[in-house]
């Protein structure tokens, strides 16, 4: 994107400010999990910030950081990335409700999963800190020794009929089409 995500404009705030005050309509409290050293935009004061205890090593590294920034307080967590703008609270409310007594709930297109849409049981934490010290650092590694559920995100189009939810922005293309999905005007907001 030429520019770290998190600090895209979207409309009146940048996109990482954009999915914690849509997170904050649902779960709480929430945890933002950075790399070492990242700058992040101003968030509201009861948003907790982790960082990444190992360098670009992906999302069980991410959620290694804030499960443990959360150990204690709840028995499980909602994770997503900072560029789902379109983020809707009814599909996260779906998912965390469909968590029953897996170990984390994650929906499934196919046979494409999408991990940063996905509620896990801090109780993983373990096999997460295990997978990263063997070097298995894809998400799928977890379903296969986690009690998952899979959710057919056509069951999730009851709540998100065009699953803007799982919406992401990874190119100049794609957050052009989320501004005018959300009715902004993206010349305004991709001039950087």
């Amino acid at each position: 994107m030429g520019q770290p995500k998190a600090w895209l404009p979207f409309g009146p705030e940048v996109l990482l400010q954009r999915v914690v005050r849509v997170l904050s309509e649902v779960v709480s409290p929430i945890v933002v999990v950075a790399a070492k050293d990242q700058e992040l935009p101003l968030l509201p004061s009861d948003v907790r910030i982790a960082r990444d205890e190992h360098d670009a090593l992906g999302p069980l590294a991410g959620l290694a950081a804030g499960f443990a920034a959360l150990r204690g307080e709840v028995e499980a967590a909602y994770a997503t990335s900072c560029d789902v703008p379109l983020l809707r609270p009814g599909f996260v409310r779906a998912v965390v409700e469909s968590l029953g007594d897996h170990d984390l709930s994650i929906p499934r297109d196919c046979q494409y999963h999408h991990p940063l849409a996905a509620v896990y049981r801090l109780r993983l934490e373990q096999d997460v800190r295990d997978l990263i010290a063997a070097n298995q650092l894809r998400p799928f590694f977890l379903l296969q020794r986690a009690r998952a559920r899979e959710i057919d995100v056509a069951d999730l189009r009851r709540v998100d009929p065009e699953l803007d939810s799982l919406r992401n922005t990874n190119t100049p293309d794609e957050y052009a089409a989320v501004l005018r999905l959300a009715g902004f005007d993206a010349s305004q907001n991709t001039e950087t």
